[in-house]
Formats: structure tokens, C-alpha cells, sequence
């Protein structure tokens, strides 16, 4: 069976308001409400299996603070990317870049797809959805989609392997899945352990209250609220259907909690 061991990539600090849509909302009775900045995990996974070793996202790059816009930096503050790194953080979890044989892009974003150039060159496959990839292309290089996309971390000699379906197993017992509304192009995954079974939300869900109260990310980081909601609807059925645990995008309890289970 697959074996899958998360791996911290650090921290990033932001407004509740990004990923709780209408945390703090003014109102008559609250004109001027307190706002609530919380700290969120980001993180890789190494996931063994078919024989492969599996790389899940690559995280923010060590030069966030001078390689993010100010305006993307200034919300989503990834103030301890300084001075540490993918191959350092896969090293902690006893692994090795040369370990990785393919690498899984759950989505391209500054803080999930940092340090991609790591395999630029190389002939690793990278995993992607098709609809991402044109999404953040199309983002990168014209003044339209989103300003998260920052086309050198993906616009390189990179060995794209594209997924085209809502559902793409890549050995037994690992399975990707197709899951839109944060970007087009979201993948999380269905993956059978010895331990029980992850259902990887990605960031589909960045903390607990989006899937469990169906609370949606906040507007900033929503492409499409409709799909948002039917992709929340899979991972509910995805969940009852096999019991399993379930791993946010960037919920820092629920990390810590299966990074000792997992």
C-alpha cells in the first residue's frame, strides 16, 4: 500500500477574512469589526507508491519576501521562508531531491509551486490538471485571471505530464482527483494507507470550516464559488464513502495532528 509522510514547509500569516468569506464583516451593530490574522501551514508530502516516489507540491520559494509582489507578501506573509528550503524540509523527513520520481502540482500558486525549478531540466514528471496549467499561463502572461501566478516559478524546461479528467490514478491505491473553485485546476487525492485513507483536499479547503460548515474562501481566492461548492459536495461523499481522514490546504492543527498519524 502506498506510504505517504507529510513535510512542513513553514508558515504564512494572513487575514482570516482570505479564507473564511465574511469573518469580518461590518455590520450596523459591528461598523468597525476587529480583523483576525492566523498563522497557516504549508506544506509537501512524499508519497510512496507503485514502486515510485511521489513529490506533492513544492512550497514557497526561500526568497519569498523579495521574490512575491509587496501586495501578495504583505497578506500572505511567509516570514519564515528565509533561510530554509525544499531539499532542507525533505531532508528533516529523511528523504532527498534525487529520491523524487515524479512530482504532483496541486495547483500553481506563488506558495505551492516556489520551487518547481528544482526539477526544471531534469525529465521528472510534473503532474498537473490541463485546465491549471492554461489557467495560470494565461494569468502569468496577460493582466487578466489571477495575480498569484508569477510565471518564473513554472515557465521553465519543466516535463509536464497533464491530467485531463476528473479523476487520474497514478498507482494503487494513490488516485488524483480534479477538485475546482480555488483555481480551475485544483487536484487533491485519495490515497490508501496502512494508517487508514487520506482524502487530500488541497486547497480546496485551506482550514476545516470550508468543508465542515461550507464556509467559502474569501473572494480573493476564489475562481469560481459553483465549483467551489460542488467540489466541497465530492470530498463530503469522498469522506463518508471511505471513512477517511481528511487533509486541508493549509489548516495547521489538522497537519500537525496527521503528520503523526501519517
Amino acid at each position: 500500500m502506498p506510504d505517504v509522510t507529510l513535510v512542513d514547509r513553514g508558515r504564512v500569516r494572513a487575514d482570516a477574512g482570505y479564507v473564511l468569506d465574511g469573518h469580518t464583516m461590518a455590520s450596523a451593530a459591528e461598523p468597525n469589526p476587529d480583523h483576525e490574522r492566523l498563522e497557516f501551514v504549508v506544506w509537501s508530502a512524499v508519497v510512496e507508491a507503485g514502486g515510485r516516489t511521489y513529490l506533492w507540491d513544492t512550497g514557497p520559494p526561500p526568497n519569498a519576501a523579495d521574490y512575491w509582489p509587496d501586495p501578495l507578501y504583505g497578506a500572505f506573509e511567509a516570514y519564515d521562508a528565509d533561510g530554509r528550503s525544499l531539499a532542507a524540509d525533505l531532508a528533516t523527513a529523511g528523504y532527498d531531491l534525487g529520491d523524487v520520481d515524479a512530482v504532483v502540482a496541486s495547483h500553481l500558486h506563488l506558495d505551492h509551486a516556489g520551487e518547481l525549478d528544482a526539477f526544471a531540466g531534469t525529465g521528472t514528471p510534473v503532474y498537473v490538471h490541463e485546465e491549471e496549467l492554461k489557467y495560470a499561463f494565461y494569468s502569468a502572461k496577460t493582466g487578466e485571471g489571477s495575480v498569484a501566478y508569477l510565471a518564473d516559478d513554472f515557465d521553465g524546461d519543466l516535463n509536464w505530464s497533464v491530467v485531463r479528467r476528473h479523476r487520474h490514478t497514478l498507482a494503487d491505491g494513490f488516485e488524483l482527483l480534479h477538485l475546482p473553485g480555488h483555481t480551475p485546476g485544483v487536484l487533491g487525492a485519495l490515497v490508501e494507507t496502512d494508517a487508514g485513507t487520506l482524502l487530500v483536499a488541497g486547497d480546496e479547503a485551506y482550514v476545516e470550516a470550508n468543508l465542515e460548515d461550507g464556509v467559502p474562501l474569501g473572494p480573493g481566492l476564489l475562481w469560481s464559488e459553483p465549483a467551489w461548492r460542488e467540489s466541497r459536495e465530492t470530498l463530503l461523499e469522498l469522506r463518508r464513502r471511505h471513512d477517511a481522514d481528511v487533509l486541508y490546504g493549509h489548516d495547521l492543527d489538522r497537519f500537525e495532528e496527521l503528520a503523526e498519524r501519517y
